[in-house]
């Protein structure tokens, strides 16, 4: 991604100024190839589950079983990036992602579409959570946040074009080209990356493997329990996964307070800006998940549209984002980040309630003024956010904060998308606007813990 020319750019000779602008298109192309995965396939559920015999609610197991992956390595995969480096580790985990999207694109049954989905997940789970880092070391202090920006404009830009592009494909092509199209992209990203991203030296420490297991067993459990309440009749065995998460849960606290620099970042959390941080993301990424998956069912099955039109209607959401976010960036140095953000996430909350309260006989220009709405909201609420959770913890912690940042995005959306699939089940004439209902009150108590944060002053370290 290129990077205009700044007086902080005169500093550096012309060639580690071309390498650093091919590492963070590096960066940006990988973000590009998460998210428009994401994306494309919450639009192309209806599809998958139609063309592999699977209901509304187990076709959402696409979803999940990526989400799940993404839990249960996050946090491991941040602390092993401190220890041998974020290069190597972010470099492998796209190799994994790129191997487990051809496998996706060859699966024949729902099982098999799940397990790619999990592989890819794991490899997933280390190009998002390592993200922050490696921006970190690819720009100088100086550009960090302008580094931030343009990544998070990149996620804009994927979030406008993702539904339409998905639906292109899936009118022309089939679904599973929704993963193909992944193949080259991840061949190119190891390319470019393998000869321009900064060699980051690790800690050398040695790998906790009882932190790791206990970590990816706590939120394992956790994740199931939400899993098999939306799939199970039989309340035993839901209840049963969260006793033993939250049992565990306490296990891996008490463990990780005693240890230096903890696989679970206890000591970040510590911190009320990063603690609050993370608690905004897990809601608001909560909310918008359970949009996005339920959204579709609505658009094709009450209003009867085809995939392209779908993917039109959800346009507004994030063009709105790709407008007001660089107006939230320039926000950010003017105001306190818990307040600007929380002035987001109230008009989020106001959005998806409109949503909720849509019916058959509205226009297709209201509900996309409606999504508008709710991009307007999320876009004015991520840049701060992310900056003020990025800042807020120490660069020799950068690959643990990074993923304890995305742990709580993509618990959140693992969480979320449980819920729209038990909603489903127990609704299933009413489960859009029950969804969407309860995504707006999830939404009202992200502003809520947003607004804690606006003890600190603008731009915050």
């Amino acid at each position: 991604m290129a990077v205009a020319a700044s007086a902080a750019d005169v500093v550096e000779d012309r060639p580690a100024l071309i390498r650093r602008r091919w590492a963070a298109f590096a960066v940006a192309l990988a973000t590009v190839m998460s998210v428009l995965d994401g994306v494309m396939l919450n639009v192309a559920l209806p599809n998958i589950g139609h063309s592999l015999g699977a209901s509304p609610a187990d076709a959402i197991w696409v979803v999940n079983a990526y989400q799940l992956a993404a839990v249960l390595v996050m946090l491991p995969i941040g602390k092993l990036a401190d220890i041998v480096g974020h290069r190597r580790v972010y470099l492998t985990c796209m190799a994994v992602f790129t191997f487990a999207s051809a496998g996706c694109a060859l699966s024949q049954t729902l099982p098999q579409l799940s397990l790619c989905r999990f592989v890819q997940g794991c490899g997933g789970a280390g190009v998002v959570g390592i993200t922050n880092a490696m921006l970190r070391h690819i720009y100088p202090p100086k550009l960090l946040a302008r580094g931030i920006g343009i990544n998070l404009m990149v996620v804009a830009v994927a979030l406008a074009s993702g539904p339409t592009i998905a639906s292109l494909i899936l009118d022309f092509v089939g679904w599973p080209w929704l993963f193909l199209v992944n193949v080259p992209i991840g061949v190119l990203l190891l390319g470019i990356g393998a000869r321009t991203l900064p060699t980051t030296a690790g800690s050398g420490d040695k790998f906790d493997m009882f932190s790791a297991l206990l970590t990816m067993a706590t939120f394992g459990l956790v994740v199931f329990a939400t899993d098999a309440r939306a799939h199970s009749e039989n309340l035993w065995l839901p209840a049963a996964l969260a006793v033993g998460g939250i049992a565990l849960g306490s296990w891996l606290i008490r463990h990780q307070l005693r240890l230096p620099a903890p696989l679970f970042p206890v000591d970040l959390l510590r911190s009320r800006m990063f603690g609050l941080s993370v608690g905004t993301m897990f809601a608001a990424s909560m909310a918008q998940i359970m949009a996005y998956v339920a959204l579709p069912f609505f658009f094709q099955t009450d209003l009867g549209l085809s995939q392209l039109a779908t993917g039109l209607l959800f346009l507004p959401w994030p063009v709105a984002i790709a407008c007001i976010s660089p107006v939230a960036g320039r926000l950010g140095r003017h105001y306190q980040p818990g307040l600007l953000c929380g002035v987001g996430l109230g008009l989020f909350a106001a959005g998806l309630t409109s949503l909720a309260l849509l019916g058959t006989g509205n226009g297709l220009w209201e509900i996309a003024g409606r999504m508008a709405l709710c991009g307007l909201g999320y876009g004015l609420f991520q840049p701060p956010s992310s900056r003020a959770m990025i800042t807020s913890a120490p660069i020799a912690r950068a690959g643990s904060a990074s993923v304890m940042g995305a742990t709580g995005r993509v618990v959140g959306q693992a969480v979320g998308a449980a819920a729209v699939a038990s909603v489903f089940r127990l609704l299933p004439d009413h489960g859009r606007v029950v969804a969407l209902g309860i995504a707006a009150a999830v939404a009202v108590i992200a502003m809520v813990v947003s607004l804690a944060r606006g003890v600190g002053t603008p731009g915050e370290a």
